[in-house]
């Protein structure tokens, strides 16, 4: 129980990773606030958490709205007391190619993933400062490194945005003993990515087990990541363990992309 006493805040936690992580971090212990824009999503991941024995409260939230993110956060330092490591994981995307992508896919793309991140980590730091520290974990990916089979190239922008701001931030919250990490996932086993499939598959006239074959083809281990794989990396961040990590962002993608 390493996350024992420590309240964690996980955006985006109705589902797929987001939820992976909440039950993680509520399986190590920590008492936990659920965030995401559904809140029949939210209370679902705080209802499955709450069963292992601590306290769990769902937040409804927009993590593309600045005045939504700062009722976010007051709500769960009020609420549970404290707010010890934030979870920024809340994300979207679409599938698309660089040339048909709008204005409208940048706006609503690097409002969630870029400000709504940024924002989030910068009200969450303020909360941290006067308790003494903190840890903060941002989900960007490895389309910021320059994956070829990223989404779309907005996508990849918006969590290269999110690479940056971890090494920035790391470097001046340090001195209030914040530390700040990222985690860049590869191929995700989630609901969106068996949806992608799916469709794949119906276009092709071919398996969808065919399909899952040809995108874990290229991974060196040979096998997708389960969002649990990404929960274990950011349990670690937050617990004791990681004290003097900070700056890094750490892919989890089975060797996929190099560095």
């Amino acid at each position: 129980m390493t996350l024992q006493n420590q309240v964690v805040l996980v955006t985006g936690g109705g589902a797929g990773i987001g939820a992976a992580i909440a039950l993680a971090m509520a399986e190590s212990g920590a008492t936990l606030a659920v965030a995401d824009i559904d809140a029949t999503a939210a209370g679902r991941t705080a209802e499955q958490a709450g069963r292992k024995g601590n306290r769990a409260l769902a937040v409804q939230a927009d993590c593309g709205d600045v005045k939504s993110i700062d009722a976010m956060i007051a709500r769960t330092a009020a609420e549970l007391g404290r707010l010890d490591v934030i979870v920024n994981n809340a994300g979207v995307t679409r599938a698309a190619y660089i040339m048909d992508l709008t204005e409208a896919d940048w706006d609503r793309i690097h409002r969630v993933n870029a400000k709504g991140v940024f924002f989030c980590l910068q009200g969450a730091a303020k909360v941290m400062i006067p308790q003494g520290g903190g840890r903060i974990v941002n989900i960007a990916s490895i389309a910021g490194r320059g994956f070829v089979g990223t989404s779309n190239a907005i996508y990849a922008a918006s969590k290269g945005a999110v690479i940056s701001l971890t090494k920035t931030a790391a470097q001046q919250l340090g001195r209030h003993n914040i530390n700040v990490n990222a985690i860049c996932p590869g191929v995700v086993k989630t609901d969106l990515l068996d949806r992608m499939l799916t469709e794949r598959a119906q276009q092709r006239g071919r398996p969808k087990s065919e399909m899952l074959a040809e995108i874990e083809k290229p991974i060196p281990i040979r096998r997708a990541n389960d969002p649990e794989d990404i929960a274990a990396m950011a349990v670690f961040l937050a617990s004791p363990g990681a004290r003097n990590i900070t700056g890094q962002c750490y892919n989890v993608d089975g060797g996929l992309i190099p560095s």
